[in-house]
């Protein structure tokens, strides 16, 4: 990135304020929730949140926007102080302020108030744009980007400019490197058809042509983002790296602050955007924009690759706590096939979570002999984690998980093979807290063994007749 060149954010500032609280009960006035107050907090939102979550790694950042001499206004630049630079135009009323009030972490209603109309931009705001090494436009509906639109139409075609749309906002300028839609959005924009991926992947090609940008990443929360092309026909979906459970409050600016970021990086659109899914998972997995602490320091969080794996033994407690049942299994399961994966599915209908015990890298070459394994645990552990039947992997040392076991207590510990339960070296411990060892059946003709074999002798040149 450039010291010298800022990453710009054109758009509506909103104060956000979030009152937080417990409901037990209703009012004896009306069907109403009673909310009592356990806390609150006011941050800037709209292009505010979006020019904070740019100033991810350090990026000098600067915030062109409307502010006014309200409290509100007041409230932001305080905020914004020593995280990002605002150059801002004249705002003719008041800032909107939007006031959510939550129960458990679950909002029950927003109240909106205040709003005002952008003056003219002066000659710090063109300066500001000509400098830029690339541009976010975080529109809320309130024509921050309407009233600089000459000047971002003049920029665009030099540097890129990411374009986070509203639907009473104004149209893209032609040139944009990439507009960011939600679902919502963009089917009131195409309105007709059906909510399937191909649906979306049409009319994220139509919104690039119709506009005149580069691409259209129409963001589709669980399902990730579909990145749209003019005339296209085949999209590129970008899945989320995990289901993050979090609230969802400012998610489409961070992806779209984390897609500009990029590309100000030089990074192609395709990169930009797999980059930006991962940024908004992390964003949302650590709380969205109500974390407190992207509000105590300048940064947000640093997005992982993946959320952290369940821990086995807490899961076992929480499953048993409430009267459930605790499966696992275990071995090497070095190269996974289909044997692996019919008894992981099958133990998994056994209870209500399914632990799976590997063997350490050591205890398979133990066990295997030299070679093996194939797959060293760190990528056996993640092939496993990524299962829809596997809630959570433990790894052991030993030759049989027996101390493992001892710790987890399951109540039920499966196996596949051809013996009975009871020949199970693992039978006896589990009599012990009054587990049960169980066989399943198993596919005939799988096995990791098989598979390196048949991998050996296809890789096995044939020498011809005579040398």
């Amino acid at each position: 990135m450039s010291a010298y060149k800022p990453l710009v954010v054109v758009g509506d500032v909103l104060l956000d304020e979030d009152i937080q609280g417990v409901s037990t009960r209703l009012a004896p006035d009306a069907p109403a929730p009673v909310v009592d107050v356990t806390g609150d907090q006011r941050r800037p939102g709209g292009a505010g949140l979006a020019a904070t979550l740019a100033t991810h790694g350090g990026r000098d950042v600067v915030l062109v926007t409307a502010l006014g001499d309200d409290p509100a206004s007041e409230a932001v630049r305080r905020s914004l102080r020593g995280r990002v630079r605002v150059v801002e135009l004249p705002l003719n009323g008041t800032l909107p302020v939007k006031t959510r009030v939550l129960a458990g972490g679950r909002p029950l209603v927003r109240i909106d108030r205040g709003g005002g109309d952008p003056g003219e931009p002066d000659a710090a705001v063109r300066d500001t744009l000509e400098q830029a090494h690339a541009v976010l436009v975080a529109d809320y509906g309130r024509h921050t980007a309407g009233a600089v639109r000459a000047h971002l139409a003049a920029v665009a075609p030099k540097v890129p400019v990411v374009w986070d749309p509203h639907l009473k906002g104004d149209a893209p300028v032609p040139g944009s490197r990439i507009v960011t839609p939600n679902a919502a959005e963009t089917m009131a924009l195409c309105r007709g058809g059906d909510d399937s991926l191909r649906a979306f992947a049409e009319r994220g090609a139509d919104l690039a042509e119709r506009w005149g940008v580069a691409a259209v990443a129409v963001t589709l929360g669980e399902r990730g983002v579909l990145l749209t092309r003019p005339g296209a026909m085949t999209p590129m979906l970008v899945p989320v790296p995990y289901r993050a459970d979090g609230d969802a409050c400012g998610a489409g600016d961070c992806f779209a602050a984390a897609t500009a970021a990029a590309l100000a990086d030089g990074a192609l659109p395709e990169e930009a955007v797999q980059r930006a899914v991962a940024e908004a998972a992390a964003f949302v997995a650590a709380g969205g924009a109500g974390n407190p602490s992207l509000w105590r320091t300048p940064l947000p969080v640093t997005p992982r690759e993946a959320p952290d794996a369940a821990d086995p033994f807490v899961l076992a407690e929480q499953v048993r706590a409430r009267g459930g049942t605790v499966v696992a299994t275990g071995g090497c399961f070095d190269l996974l096939h289909a044997g692996h994966v019919g008894l992981l599915e099958s133990a998994r209908r056994i209870g209500d979570c399914l632990i799976v015990c590997v063997n350490s890298d050591e205890s398979v070459e133990r066990l295997k002999g030299p070679g093996r394994p194939l797959n060293p645990l760190p990528d056996r552990v993640r092939v496993l984690a990524g299962l829809g039947s596997v809630d959570a992997v433990a790894v052991f040392d030993g030759d049989t998980p027996a101390e493992l076991l001892g710790r987890l207590r399951p109540d039920v510990w499966v196996k596949g093979g051809d013996y009975s339960a009871e020949d199970l070296p693992e039978a006896e411990v589990l009599h012990t807290w009054g587990g049960q060892a169980v066989v399943l059946p198993y596919l005939d003709g799988r096995s990791t063994t098989l598979l390196a074999r048949r991998a050996a002798e296809a890789a096995t040149p044939i020498r011809p007749p005579g040398r």
